[in-house]
């Protein structure tokens, strides 16, 4: 059912019987055929700080998933987890000098950004590539290397938002979360995968991580010595995060929550008591969003929880 649902859908854009919107000025949007989990927020991160350093004025649109507000958000100083979502918070307190706005209707958003006097030089629409509704200049996919779209099926059967033909849209395709070490012959292999169309952009990318910092202070934790370390995420998948701290593990458990997980009271007793215990507690960035507002917090909690910071490389 959800096969034909995204099919039909799909064939009445392709065939201009649903009307899309075009605008004048550079749109990108970010994307996957696949459910979460394919480091989305990362490589936005990238393309900002590319854009930026070009000095270019940038406008992030998302849908602020599971945030608690409704309607058009733009974020300012007092932003949130809660009142933005949690991905477009970690983007908004690495880069206030953008403008990101949340809206589930994303072409009014556009037109928010054009009447004002200040209009963004580049959009970047977060996890676009299924609005249909919006015509972008340029539309990049990313594929998990580790959950390859030509194994997979559409849901609920696999994991797939549409069948892998929609690739066929996109401009440029980006293998993420690679091997340093991939070699031309991977590269080549997937190529030939995947059948993109001709002039289609294949890139491949993996991701730098670095040292732990409290999510509060910013103090780095010192990873020349062993650490009790217990992981708390609410993400897709956290095995990269695991390889990479295991090295300064002394012991190392993990809690394991749902991707975009709101936390309980129950949920920062549990955190409460690790820290009593002396374990540092390890979360990701987009964990770290929702956490810096959670009022329950002990002192001691906030000096003993620390987030990794994850960019993206190109190979």
């Amino acid at each position: 059912m959800f096969f034909l649902i995204t099919l039909i859908r799909n064939l009445l854009y392709d065939l201009k019987i649903l009307r899309s919107h075009r605008f004048d000025l550079p749109i990108i949007t970010v994307g996957n055929i696949t459910v979460g989990g394919t480091g989305k927020t990362p490589h936005i991160e990238y393309f900002i700080r590319n854009y930026l350093e070009q000095g270019k004025h940038v406008a992030i649109l998302s849908r602020g998933y599971k945030r608690k507000t409704k309607g058009m958000v733009v974020a300012d100083s007092t932003a949130t987890a809660d009142s933005i979502g949690d991905e477009p918070y970690q983007i908004f307190r690495k880069f206030p000098g953008i403008t990101l706005v949340v809206n589930k209707d994303r072409i009014n958003s556009i037109k928010y950004l054009l009447s004002q006097s200040s209009k963004p030089d580049v959009i970047l629409l977060d996890d676009g590539f299924q609005y249909r509704r919006l015509v972008a200049g340029h539309q990049i996919v990313l594929i998990d290397f580790n959950r390859p779209i030509f194994s997979d099926h559409i849901m609920p059967y696999g994991s797939l938002r549409e069948s892998r033909r929609g690739i066929k849209r996109a401009n440029e395709v980006i293998v993420t979360k690679c091997p340093p070490n991939l070699n031309g012959t991977d590269k080549r292999w997937w190529a030939e995968q995947l059948r993109l169309r001709q002039g289609t952009k294949l890139r491949f990318s993996t991701f730098e991580f670095f040292p732990p910092q409290n999510i509060f202070s910013s103090a780095p934790l010192d990873i020349s010595q062993k650490h009790d370390i217990h992981v708390v995420t609410g993400v897709v998948n956290a095995d990269t995060l695991y390889s990479y701290i295991s090295p300064f593990c002394r012991t190392m458990a993990k809690t394991i929550y749902p991707d975009h997980h709101h936390f309980t009271e129950s949920d920062i007793d549990k955190i409460n008591r690790l820290a009593d215990h002396d374990t540092i507690i390890i979360v990701t960035e987009k964990d770290a969003a929702r956490l810096l507002s959670a009022p329950t917090l002990t002192s001691k909690a906030k000096t003993s929880i620390y987030s990794v910071e994850v960019r993206v490389k190109f190979l």
